[in-house]
């Protein structure tokens, strides 16, 4: 009997490491999933992004303004659907893949803000995927996100070994946990995987290795 394939979605925050998702572990998940024999099913909010950046010169590019949803079909190759329009139902888990964007677009914990918050359809979709068992998987600053839901249930995450940012996410009520850029941390309890890539990463292999153990730790739980 041949198995069924396995839905993820993979929830995107814009196209490009400094306002948006990071292309290489946004690709690298796709790939992973892939390999896996998971289809994956690419989403993110129909919202402005908080920032334009120029990626060849690294700063803010003032009076531009671009749509999350549609920088980040960039990288879905055209097929996305609005995180508005996302079934939880009908998926057996979700990640997020890392880059600025998760932490000013998907939230505001990049903005510096003591309380921050998540965007609301994040947070529909990933409170209604953990009421329902469903595996959540989190990416180098993603976990953030991971933390301020989870946070009172005392979510174990990683954003690799930055004290500052640790203690920022500790302050929701998480464990943070150190973690190699090439390994993930893995709560059972809670069915959340986070690994820190580009927060320790200097090269894409380095990425690719720890990716892929999140999604073989996601899929093994859904």
């Amino acid at each position: 009997m041949l198995r069924r394939m396995k839905q993820v979605a993979v929830i995107l925050s814009g196209c490009g490491v400094f306002d948006g998702a990071e292309i290489h572990e946004s690709v690298l998940t796709l790939l992973a999933l892939d390999r896996a024999n998971a289809r994956a099913i690419c989403t993110a909010p129909d919202i402005p992004q908080q920032r334009v950046v120029n990626h060849y010169t690294q700063q803010p590019m003032a009076g531009e303004t671009r749509n999350v949803l549609v920088e980040s079909a960039r990288i879905a190759r055209g097929n996305i659907i609005p995180l508005s329009q996302l079934d939880v139902s009908r998926i057996d888990a979700v990640i997020l893949p890392g880059g600025f964007g998760a932490a000013i677009n998907l939230s505001t914990f990049g903005l510096g803000d003591a309380d921050f918050t998540v965007h609301p359809a994040v947070a529909r979709v990933l409170q209604q995927a953990h009421q329902a068992g469903k595996p959540i998987g989190l990416v180098c600053i993603a976990p953030a996100i991971a933390a301020k839901l989870f946070g009172p249930q005392r979510v174990q995450v990683t954003i690799g070994t930055d004290a500052a940012t640790a203690r920022r996410l500790e302050a929701t009520g998480a464990q943070h946990v150190n973690c190699p850029v090439s390994d993930v941390v893995v709560d059972k309890r809670l069915k959340i995987v986070t690994t820190p890539a580009y927060m320790l990463a200097s090269r894409i292999t380095e990425v690719e290795a720890g990716i892929t153990k999140l999604v073989q730790a996601v899929l093994a739980m859904a």
